[in-house]
C-alpha cells in the first residue's frame, strides 16, 4: 500500500473529486454514544460517550452541523477502564478507558429521555401477545414464591 507521505501509516482521508458536490457525503470517522446518566442531571445537560481522541471542539462541531442541535458548553473525563477482574489463568483483566462528555445545550434548549417501556394503565386487548405474556408472568411469580413452612429455605434445597 502506498504511504501517499503519511507519517507511520496515519489516517487517510478520501481525496477531492470533481462531481456535483450535492452528491458528496462525508460522514465522521467516529460517532458519539447518547448515555443516560447515573446520577441526576439538570435538564440542559446531555451526556455522550465519546472516543478518546475526540475533543471538546469536535463535540462541538459534530453536535451543531451534523444534527443541527445548539450548544452551549461541553465538559469532558476520562474513565478510566477497571482491572479488577482476572480471566481463567489468573491474569488481571483491563476494561478499556473511555472519554465521557457532558453537553450543556444552549440557553433555553432541554433534553428527557423518552418513556419507551410499555405504559401500565393500558390493558390489553382479548387474546393478545400482552395479555398472554401478563399471564405467564403473573404464574411464574405465583410459582416462585417460597413455602413459608420451609423457613425461607428455596426449594431446590430440600431433603
Amino acid at each position: 500500500m502506498e504511504n501517499d507521505g503519511c507519517p507511520n501509516g496515519a489516517m487517510r482521508h478520501p481525496l477531492y473529486q470533481l462531481g456535483n458536490p450535492q452528491l458528496r457525503i462525508f460522514r465522521p470517522n467516529w460517532f458519539l454514544t447518547l448515555v443516560r446518566p447515573g446520577k441526576e442531571q439538570p435538564p440542559d445537560t446531555v451526556q455522550f460517550r465519546v472516543p478518546m481522541e475526540m475533543t471538546k471542539y469536535d463535540v462541538k462541531n459534530y453536535l451543531e452541523k451534523i444534527y443541527n442541535v445548539p450548544v452551549g458548553e461541553i465538559r469532558t473525563r476520562i474513565q478510566f477502564g477497571s482491572n479488577k477482574k482476572r480471566n481463567h489463568l489468573n491474569q488481571r483483566v483491563k476494561k478499556p478507558d473511555y472519554k465521557v462528555a457532558y453537553v450543556q445545550l444552549a440557553q433555553g434548549q432541554t433534553f428527557t429521555f423518552p418513556d419507551i417501556l410499555l405504559e401500565k394503565d393500558r390493558t390489553p386487548a382479548e387474546g393478545s401477545m400482552e395479555e398472554m405474556q401478563e399471564k405467564f408472568m403473573e404464574d411464574e411469580k405465583q410459582r416462585q414464591k417460597l413455602d413459608p413452612r420451609r423457613g425461607g429455605v428455596t426449594e431446590w434445597f430440600g431433603l
